[in-house]
């Protein structure tokens, strides 16, 4: 390995700090990566939220080989390969009946941008231009594009570029309201009225100029934010009663990681528009997608004949590498019975999560499916020095977390056993008890 470290400019990373002490994975497999020194390290965040069927899997890796022997590209840009128009039948049948058309991007980032650029045009084609507002909310990750960093509300995210993100943005209230829902068991009991800042918003700006509401059905990134019980039920009901288009940020939610295939399944809530990224692919090759409404698409078809009806794409659109690795992921999610897996081991992980309950420096547990946040009280003066250093410790123990904040996520492989679940949790508490 190279000894200098400087040509990579990390991503959300301390890169001067993690110079000092570098963490190196080199191998992985099933639930497990290896270290650059040789350590097993059980992976607790299935990578980043996108390895659902666990690492290295030999049937995706066999499917992306045959495919670099017959096509290694194809443009879609009026040209179109077979297995392009195969995954999106396929991922329509996961989708809610609601939805029909697929458009391929390359991560999730991209797949935001998508959706909001398609809502804005959606609206113009419909004769109402003036409805530009995009709202979306506090603590929301929505990727890294301008579109995506606009709606979504992460303070430190944004603050490089204020003042030159997009300008008719809005942002809901978020969800999280430790006084009455700390250590709540799936979704909370209290909360349902937040949705109601959304007839604020509406009031404020009027409804016939918002184009569209974006949230995460559980947010993830900033700390897994379970919605209160109603909460995305009402909110589909106000966009509704409003003509405003409600999108769902899925690209950590589906594919399972909810135990079923996206979270408007178990919520019983149908948006206008997914999102879809990391679990399609298994992450073996970036992909992402964006999953509208027959309304959406149809406003956009009627147009003249032989016109482009949208113009907006990306050179690696449905790369055929992708869609050959989603549709082996597709196969092995059915199979193996992956999604089914995960809801069944659901209970046993939210136990797991909960013992960590009274122990030192924890303020709240919450989980859904197959995710769970434990939340860490900041020393005083130093937010995110705390979880960052049980990070660091859990990883030297052998397991692979996520930190945010004071927020440790934990979202293993859902082809993980009650074992790795004890692993996962005993390692984490072992640390906390040990930590300052």
């Amino acid at each position: 390995m190279s000894t200098d470290l400087s040509a990579f400019w990390m991503p959300f990373t301390p890169n001067r700090d993690f110079r000092t002490a570098p963490r190196m994975l080199a191998r992985a497999r099933g639930v497990h990566y290896e270290s650059d020194d040789g350590r097993r390290i059980l992976d607790g965040t299935a990578g980043l939220w996108c390895v659902n069927a666990g690492h290295a899997r030999p049937e995706i890796r066999d499917a992306v080989a045959r495919q670099l022997e017959t096509l290694d590209f194809a443009p879609t840009f009026n040209m179109g390969h077979p297995l392009a128009f195969e995954l999106a039948e396929r991922l329509l049948k996961h989708a809610p009946a609601g939805l029909t058309q697929v458009f391929y991007a390359n991560s999730g980032s991209e797949a935001v941008d998508s959706a909001l650029k398609i809502v804005l045009a959606y609206h113009r084609l419909r004769g109402e231009p003036e409805r530009k507002l995009l709202i979306g909310r506090q603590r929301a990750y929505h990727g890294v594009g301008f579109g995506g960093t606009s709606v979504g509300g992460i303070p430190k995210n944004r603050e490089a570029w204020q003042g030159s993100l997009l300008p008719h943005v809005a942002h809901l209230r978020d969800t999280h309201d430790p006084g009455r829902n700390a250590f709540a068991r799936g979704q909370p009991a209290c909360g349902v009225e937040f949705a109601d800042d959304l007839e604020r918003l509406i009031r404020e700006h009027g409804a016939q100029h918002i184009a569209a509401v974006i949230v995460e059905p559980i947010a993830g990134s900033t700390g897994v934010l379970v919605p209160p019980r109603g909460y995305l039920e009402k909110l589909r009901a106000i966009t509704a009663k409003h003509g405003i288009l409600l999108i769902f940020d899925e690209v950590i939610s589906g594919f399972g990681r909810l135990g079923s295939p996206f979270a408007t399944e178990l919520f019983g809530v149908t948006p206008d528009i997914i999102t879809l990224a990391k679990g399609i692919t298994n992450a073996t090759v970036p992909m992402g997608a964006t999953v509208v409404s027959p309304a959406i698409y149809d406003a956009f078809m009627s147009g003249p004949e032989g016109a482009i009806e949208l113009f907006h794409g990306y050179t690696y659109s449905a790369h055929v590498l992708a869609c050959a690795a989603a549709l082996a992921t597709l196969d092995t999610y059915a199979e193996e019975g992956i999604f089914q897996n995960a809801a069944a081991l659901s209970p046993y992980f939210e136990d797991a999560a909960h013992s960590l309950k009274g122990l030192p420096h924890v303020i709240d547990v919450r989980n859904l499916g197959m995710v769970a946040g434990v939340e860490l009280a900041p020393r005083p003066g130093a937010v995110g020095a705390r979880a960052y250093d049980v990070f660091v410790a859990c990883y030297n123990a052998g397991l692979l977390t996520r930190v945010t904040g004071d927020i440790l996520a934990i979202s293993p492989p859902l082809i993980a056993e009650k074992k790795h679940i004890d692993e996962m949790f005993g390692i984490i508490s072992d640390v906390l008890k040990a930590t300052v």
